[in-house]
């Protein structure tokens, strides 16, 4: 590669307007205009920003949190739809690369819900649509898992950008499959866990899985955590005074940019709503991976061998869409006592 590119990126760390996807895009929008305005080229949002996380999961049992279910498929996005374009045009107009979480409906099946991270080029053109390969613990009661045709990289004017919701980061395969692919800069998008054990810190949590990723891969990571609104809190908590107290548990939400050698870039943001900007220098890149290159020459393929299934997985295959298949058969003349009229009634 000859050229090496060096920009602003941008890690936005914010609510959505829970549950309601127009008001979030509205919002990202409105985020999007401001991190372009401050220079940024890249733009990585949180995990299902629009409308926001099955937090019921986690506090509710799967009876109680069943109408809660219906609400989020009825406000989740439709891949493609006019959420998508009014995000892809915003994408287009401030000529940034755009990383954004969505809850995706299937079109298939109304249980179907996916986590899905977009991709958007500075033209508005979609680029990817990686949906969740394993909903993390209580996410499996609203989440279908993805398969491995979205793990991609996808060429940028930013370099070679791959992108991994949550817990995924956790996933060495899965890692190792986008740098495999050339990986450069690395979207990792999380959402606020105050619903975590207690002895889990989810701020810290985040930093070790993105500097991890980052001095591994000697990439650089841009990670955007969502945070928890007195909104969110209102509607899921109410009343019930311990579970506002659990929500709005401190450390639950971490945002930056870390470097090839696995530190931040700039100081991280642990909290509060905000956008972390820093400059990324592609060529940092070069020197440390001639010490530890694990894709290359830091690595041993005769002894080790990663196979990755990159086909789409639907419910239903069909003969005709065989690749080789014979033609179709013609209709059937339509027969004079099947349903419906075959002319004006005289």
């Amino acid at each position: 590669m000859d050229h090496l590119p060096r920009f602003t990126a941008a890690a936005v760390q914010a609510a959505p307007v829970y549950l309601d996807p127009a008001a979030t895009v509205d919002k990202a929008v409105g985020l999007i205009a401001e991190a372009a305005a401050a220079g940024a080229e890249l733009i990585v949002f949180p995990e299902v920003f629009v409308p926001g996380y099955p937090y019921w999961n986690w506090t509710m049992n799967p009876v109680q949190g069943s109408p809660w279910f219906e609400r989020l498929q009825r406000s989740a996005v439709d891949v493609p739809g006019p959420h998508v374009d009014r995000l892809r045009e915003a994408a287009r107009r401030h000529g940034v690369v755009l990383v954004i979480g969505v809850n995706e409906r299937s079109p298939r099946s109304l249980g179907i819900l996916y986590n899905t991270l977009l991709t958007i080029g500075p033209d508005g053109a979609l680029l990817g649509v990686h949906r969740k390969l394993v909903p993390t613990w209580a996410e499996k009661l609203t989440w279908t898992g993805g398969d491995g045709s979205s793990l991609k990289v996808h060429q940028t004017p930013v370099g070679p950008l791959g992108a991994l919701a949550c817990g995924e980061n956790t996933n060495t395969l899965a890692r190792f499959t986008l740098l495999a692919q050339g990986e450069l800069v690395h979207a990792s998008c999380y959402i606020a866990l105050p619903v975590a054990p207690a002895d889990y810190d989810m701020a810290d949590a985040i930093a070790v899985r993105t500097a991890a990723h980052s001095f591994e891969g000697k990439v650089f990571s841009v990670v955007a955590c969502s945070t928890v609104s007195p909104e969110i809190v209102d509607t899921l908590a109410g009343d019930d005074e311990e579970l506002r107290g659990l929500f709005t548990r401190p450390r639950s939400a971490l945002s930056g940019i870390f470097g090839p050698d696995g530190r931040p870039v700039t100081e991280p943001l642990v909290d509060e709503e905000g956008i972390v900007y820093a400059e990324i220098d592609l060529a940092r890149c070069i020197q440390p991976k001639q010490m530890h290159d694990i894709v290359g020459h830091y690595n041993r393929f005769d002894v080790f061998r990663l196979h990755v299934d990159d086909r789409p997985r639907t419910p239903v295959t069909f003969a005709s869409d065989a690749p080789g298949a014979a033609a179709p058969l013609p209709a059937e003349p339509l027969r004079p006592d099947a349903a419906g009229p075959l002319k004006e009634d005289s």
